[in-house]
């Protein structure tokens, strides 16, 4: 198994471009060669500026690469796909002229890669972890999404070369095991693989070392997380946005909350996964002093348990 870890912006609390207390991204830059990352995600659209000169100049000077970009968005409104497509083409513009790295024997697709998660949905933010209680889509709104989300993947591998991959994530439409099936089966492997997340899927009531196992021949890029039960349980009794639960600590370092890791590890060597594999921990920005402790923790735990 040969992988490469990475990291991304949503550890120093970056994941809504419109919050006022967001960090500069240079410190996130600065903090994730700090703590050991060779590499990092450029994070949601609008974070860090879409100037491949300015931003190559950074990530060189840092000694890091790009390994993906990131669509957070509506991909479930026909009316948003002009927005889509617009980001689908700014963001692949910049990554695929971003340092890159050393590409792995046994990787599917070369980095970078565009992560590409359904989010904006009250509805939807309100019932992360509750499957029970959370509202689907009809039919044809169901194939609204999908048809956008086909779309920004032809659009990527047509014009850019770039690998989208469909991250489950809490909080939107793509969540829970029906609906994550219902993708892969609505979805060919030829236009998109997955970016399954190992903290989402525990999230979303899901085993994550199954759900690797599960969509093994989907599996072409990995997130880690990991999550604090005491703070699980909490947040679950209580109506509550997904990323207020991060806020008050549902997310913590790798190795300090309740996902087996070692047992991730062995899952992976068992499917023969060779990439990259990103940790992520989303909390709130105004406690971003934090950031570079916690994901410092989360590198050294892996290391030493074989990552």
């Amino acid at each position: 198994m040969t992988i490469t870890i990475t990291t991304a912006p949503c550890c120093w609390g970056v994941d809504d471009v419109n919050n006022p207390n967001l960090p500069a991204w240079e410190r996130v830059f600065d903090e994730a060669a700090a703590a050991g990352y060779g590499g990092l995600e450029l994070g949601p659209y609008g974070y860090v500026p879409l100037d491949d000169a300015l931003v190559t100049k950074a990530l060189t000077e840092r000694n890091l690469f790009i390994v993906a970009g990131t669509i957070f968005d509506d991909l479930v409104s026909p009316e948003n796909r002009e927005t889509l497509l617009r980001q689908t083409e700014e963001i692949c513009a910049v990554i695929t002229r971003l340092p890159q790295p050393e590409q792995v024997a046994g990787q599917r697709f070369r980095t970078p890669y565009l992560t590409v998660m359904d989010w904006g949905h009250d509805e939807r933010d309100y019932a992360a972890g509750h499957s029970d209680r959370a509202p689907r889509l009809d039919d044809k709104a169901w194939a609204g999404m999908i048809a956008n989300i086909t779309a920004i993947a032809e659009l990527a591998q047509r014009k850019y070369g770039v690998r989208a991959v469909i991250h489950p994530h809490a909080g939107g439409y793509i969540e829970f095991a029906d609906e994550i099936e219902r993708v892969a089966g609505d979805i060919p492997q030829e236009v998109a693989g997955f970016c399954l997340d190992t903290g989402h899927s525990y999230y979303a009531g899901m085993d994550p070392v199954e759900m690797l196992r599960r969509y093994a021949d989907r599996l072409d890029y990995v997130h880690f997380k990991d999550i604090d039960q005491t703070v699980f349980d909490r947040v679950l009794g209580e109506k509550i946005r997904f990323f207020d639960a991060c806020g008050q600590g549902v997310m913590c370092p790798i190795g300090r909350g309740v996902i087996d890791y070692p047992a991730v590890k062995r899952t992976l060597e068992e499917i023969g996964y060779h990439g990259f594999i990103t940790v992520e921990q989303e909390r709130d920005p105004r406690n971003v002093a934090g950031s570079l402790e916690d994901v410092k923790q989360s590198r050294d735990y892996l290391r030493s348990v074989g990552f």
